[in-house]
């Protein structure tokens, strides 16, 4: 029996789609430079045990799987490889529980960021973690690739709020890692090891997701500077000084020519730095006033806190419309997230401008700045093949520069097959020795996710 006569032995005739046209289009994710595969079928499963037949047919045919979201990724840890399986969870898309008692829900890996947020908010809770593609991400891919967002400078990343997981490993047994307690010890922890494993070790088909009471609206305040040294400095002194902003954002003179071009927005050509801070305490406005206090001391030419949700809006519009104004810039757009400790920042931000006059290249710049988090963005013409070159060398000093800094490769994008060889660098050979080794225990045929991360 060959490949799709046993796949629908166990599924609908509508979750396998065949045709290539249509299989073509599930082949690869958002990043530049990532070779995808041509997938021999695209299968979307409803149930838990939908997703078991398929790990099932694919262990006895030695068939690779790729496990997909709604491939919003940047590392091309989506992409599907030739003859594989893509499996896509998409349709796995309900929200199981919300308990506001425990503070916890429970979902399927299709259900959207931004719906889980909204649904939680209508019981006074908050589910922190927010990619700027909330709006299209699904949680199964945030858990995946260990998502971050504007709000990890105070409330952190995917993997703090991941307590279980119920996951299909590769022969189609099912595991439930973690907890729904508040508190946990009990063994490895598994559940933290799934968490930005990029499906290379199972199909996460629900989990248990930690939740925090809404907090106030918040106010924000933005800090022009004249370079971003002193930008960085202010960042250094507010985190120095025990602040905890929800929001602490940078843009360097690339990204706010860019968006002042598109938009209009107004802001002076001197700029060179806009610095965005946010806080949802109780009293925003005196946090404000504290922090523009130590943004005019670093010195800030101009300071503006908002004093309603509204101007907060405005604010952060600049912020909002960096990447689309980037794009505008270029034909293609290469965009990296490395991450150095916050007191190396504005060597990151310097060096990635010294790299950008090195290639010839318009790299913009915006940044998590209170977690260190960059993502230098390289403007490229993809039908160039000198600047595409360019394009790519550039990307590898970048990336070279983070671990320069004792930073990472990626803060919250993943390895994929972007950054794998990098990886390598990065964890050392004994590093890589043992995570290879973790990979063999979970997937001993190698059909889970295969070229990805090593």
């Amino acid at each position: 029996m060959d490949l799709i006569a046993r796949l629908r032995a166990g599924l609908p005739d509508e979750a396998i789609l065949t045709d290539p046209d249509v299989t073509g289009s599930y082949a690869k994710d958002m990043a530049s430079f990532c070779e995808a595969g041509t997938p021999a079928v695209v299968v979307l499963p409803r149930t838990v045990e939908e997703v078991q037949h398929v790990m099932r047919t694919a262990t006895e045919l030695r068939v690779p799987v790729v496990p997909q979201g709604s491939r919003t990724g940047l590392s091309g840890a989506a992409n599907a490889s030739d003859g594989c399986i893509v499996l896509s969870l998409v349709k796995m898309d309900r929200i199981l529980e919300i308990n506001p008692v425990d503070r916890i829900a429970v979902v399927e890996p299709g259900v959207i960021n931004a719906a889980l947020s909204r649904a939680v908010g209508a019981h006074g809770l908050y589910y922190p973690p927010d990619p700027s593609s909330w709006e299209e991400c699904s949680i199964g891919g945030n858990i995946g690739t260990a998502s971050g967002g504007l709000c990890c400078v105070k409330y952190g990343v995917t993997a703090e709020y991941v307590l279980g997981l119920d996951v299909v490993l590769a022969d189609g047994r099912l595991l439930t890692t973690g907890r729904r307690t508040a508190k946990g010890v009990a063994g490895y922890d598994l559940t933290r090891l799934f968490v930005g494993s990029e499906g290379s070790l199972g199909i996460v088909v629900r989990a248990v997701l930690a939740l925090k009471p809404q907090p106030p609206q918040q106010l924000v305040l933005a800090a022009e500077f004249p370079s971003t040294a002193a930008a960085c400095a202010a960042v250094c002194e507010i985190m120095a000084r025990g602040h905890a902003p929800s929001l602490l954002e940078l843009m360097d003179r690339t990204s706010i020519r860019a968006v002042n071009d598109m938009a209009q927005m107004g802001l002076p050509d001197s700029t060179e730095a806009l610095l965005l801070a946010a806080f949802d305490t109780p009293e925003p406005a005196a946090d404000l006033a504290a922090v523009g206090a130590l943004c005019t001391a670093a010195g800030a030419t101009q300071v503006v806190p908002a004093e309603t949700a509204a101007e907060s809006d405005l604010l952060l519009q600049a912020r909002r419309l960096t990447l689309t104004a980037l794009e505008r810039v270029a034909s293609a757009t290469m965009i990296d997230d490395v991450c150095v400790p916050r007191s190396r920042l504005a060597e990151m931000l310097d060096g990635t401008a010294a790299i950008a006059e090195k290639y010839d290249l318009t790299i913009g710049v915006c940044a998590h700045a209170g977690d260190g988090n960059t993502h230098p963005t390289v403007c490229f013409d993809a039908a160039d093949p000198d600047e595409s070159r360019r394009a790519r060398a550039s990307f590898d000093d970048i990336m070279a520069l983070g671990l320069q800094l004792g930073g990472t490769i990626t803060g919250e994008h993943g390895v994929g097959v972007l950054k794998k060889e990098w990886l390598a660098r990065e964890l050392g050979p004994v590093g890589v020795e043992l995570q290879r080794g973790i990979k063999q225990v979970f997937d001993p045929l190698g059909i889970l996710n295969p070229g990805k991360l090593f």
